[in-house]
């Protein structure tokens, strides 16, 4: 089995992994550090090729390209770097084979990765589910949540538990939308799931919204809210890149109630200003 990886700075990371999408049926494996995301995938010789190590342009940019060998025993080993994730103490998101912390908080979402985003592991989906974690603390857990650009479903089911309802999930992959349904059917949790193109049009949003999307989409979701909801987490956005979002969320009547940050990677919770 070969697996490519492509590593690139955090501002590339979007047209990166634009582009990997369609090389990747059965899912990308995502890791990031200080300064750097990385996409991996993993097929059969042939499939995959063989090409060592090189450099290549992306954009303004230069990305890193590898390939290597790894053993056959790769489908249960692959396993062993998804673990389950600790958020405040009391959520705990995990895999269906990591019991890690089950017992010990309160509550407890089973995502296992595939053909979708989103297992707790990326700052950008911890730093939402903390914020979500916090709002359930201050009593704004009630009525309904709308979470854009849902993926595995992790941020909507975590809601649910938390206390929204109903919940609704909406992504423009339809293997997104299968993998959130999915892996809400393993969590005993009902969303309602719809197929929406961010860049065309919004859906109806509830008073609260959650948005991990990258920041040129939260610009585009911005340019579209004719009324403002009454609370939004929004993250997937870079350090750099949350200023220029606030602005243009604030433009549609939103305020700054906190700016959270991890390493590269930022969130935002807002409020209507009304």
């Amino acid at each position: 089995m070969i697996r490519l990886a492509v590593r690139c700075r955090p501002e590339l990371a979007e047209r990166v992994l634009g582009e990997l999408v369609g090389l990747a049926p059965n899912g990308l494996e995502e890791a990031s550090g200080e300064g750097w995301v990385e996409y991996a995938l993993y097929g059969p010789p042939g499939e995959i090729p063989t090409i060592g190590e090189l450099e290549a342009a992306a954009g303004d940019g230069t990305v890193e390209v590898s390939t290597t060998e790894i053993p056959d025993d790769w489908g249960d080993r692959w396993k062993d770097f998804h673990r389950a994730v600790t958020i405040g103490h009391r959520l705990v998101v995990r895999p269906s084979w990591d019991e890690a912390g089950r017992e010990e908080a309160p509550w407890s979402v089973v995502v296992d990765p595939g053909q979708a985003f989103g297992t707790g592991a990326h700052a950008t989906t911890r730093m939402c589910l903390e914020l979500l974690l916090e709002l359930a603390d201050r009593g704004a857990a009630r009525g309904a949540l709308t979470d854009l650009g849902t993926g595995s479903g992790v941020l909507a089911i975590a809601a649910a538990k938390l206390g929204w309802e109903p919940v609704a999930g909406f992504d423009h992959e339809r293997a997104a939308l299968e993998a959130a349904a999915d892996n809400a059917r393993a969590n005993g949790i009902a969303l309602e799931l719809g197929r929406v193109n961010l860049r065309e049009e919004l859906p109806e949003l509830a008073p609260t919204v959650v948005a991990n999307l990258t920041a040129p989409l939260l610009g585009e979701v911005a340019g579209r809210l004719e009324l403002a909801p009454e609370r939004m987490v929004c993250s997937g956005l870079l350090v750099a890149e949350a200023e220029q979002v606030e602005e243009a969320l604030a433009a549609r009547g939103l305020v700054v109630c906190e700016r959270r940050v991890s390493g590269d990677w930022a969130a935002l919770l807002m409020r209507d200003r009304a």
